[in-house]
């Protein structure tokens, strides 16, 4: 009798310190396999979706428009596409979640101020009640931000789920299994401190502290594990309602 593979999840990862984390981790637990296409290094992504049950769009620092810098976006621009016209589940996280906007007829544009940086509350929108990945979300909860550019207008027929003070589109939806967020559910204080490390002179040239944003993020971990790891999981269960032959 032959041994059934779990459902797979395609993973677009822009560079090597932003992998799919506390997300990855909650997804594999769940009995999901990962196929991670680091696409910096130069692994070509697949030309479409087949044999995949979901699509998992990272973050990272290039722009989501820069194809010289990134020559993967063109590809994973028509895979997210693909995902949403064939209602394959797809994640995308910051600079995924800004090339979900991008790539279905939104726009993303740089902050107008400093970086949203660190541990930051957000707030629920009337959409997000009855959510099946983000229903369940406490109004308040806190999130980890680290971005220069905001998704500023959200595609056709996107529906806001999140908010923020700092940046209005913290969470959206597109039809009926496409889910983008612009922080970072993935990230715990060690992801943060090597963010940190690398950005710290343009976080201090905004006139902000980034030892205080790591700080922020290292002290709400257990917190930031438990909710995003319940969203992960619900998000997980959307791709395994999906690959179910039974459906």
């Amino acid at each position: 009798m032959p041994v059934s593979r779990p459902a797979a999840v395609l993973v677009v990862q822009h560079e090597e310190e932003a992998g799919a984390g506390i997300v990855g981790e909650r997804l594999a637990r769940g009995g999901l396999r990962l196929d991670v296409v680091r696409a910096w290094e130069g692994e070509p992504l697949p030309d479409g979706l087949g044999g995949h049950a979901g699509l998992l769009v990272l973050g990272g620092s290039v722009n989501c428009e820069d194809d010289a810098a990134a020559p993967w976006l063109p590809v994973t621009r028509a895979l997210v596409r693909e995902a949403v016209a064939t209602e394959v589940p797809l994640l995308g996280i910051c600079l995924g979640g800004q090339i979900v906007a991008h790539a279905l007829g939104g726009s993303v544009a740089p902050r107008p101020r400093a970086p949203e940086v660190g541990a930051v509350p957000l707030r629920r929108l009337p959409a997000a009640t009855g959510d099946p990945v983000l229903g369940g979300l406490p109004d308040g909860a806190l999130a980890v931000q680290w971005h220069w550019d905001d998704v500023d207008r959200l595609p056709p027929g996107g529906v806001p789920l999140l908010t923020g003070d700092a940046c209005a589109h913290q969470a959206f939806r597109v039809g009926a299994a496409a889910w983008a967020v612009q922080f970072h559910p993935e990230a715990d204080g060690e992801t943060v401190a090597q963010w940190a490390a690398e950005d710290g002179g343009r976080i201090r040239e905004a006139g902000l502290d980034p030892a205080a944003a790591v700080a922020s993020v290292r002290d709400a971990e257990p917190v930031l594990r438990a909710v995003w790891g319940t969203v992960a999981e619900a998000w997980g269960a959307v791709v395994g309602a999906f690959a179910d032959p039974r459906r």
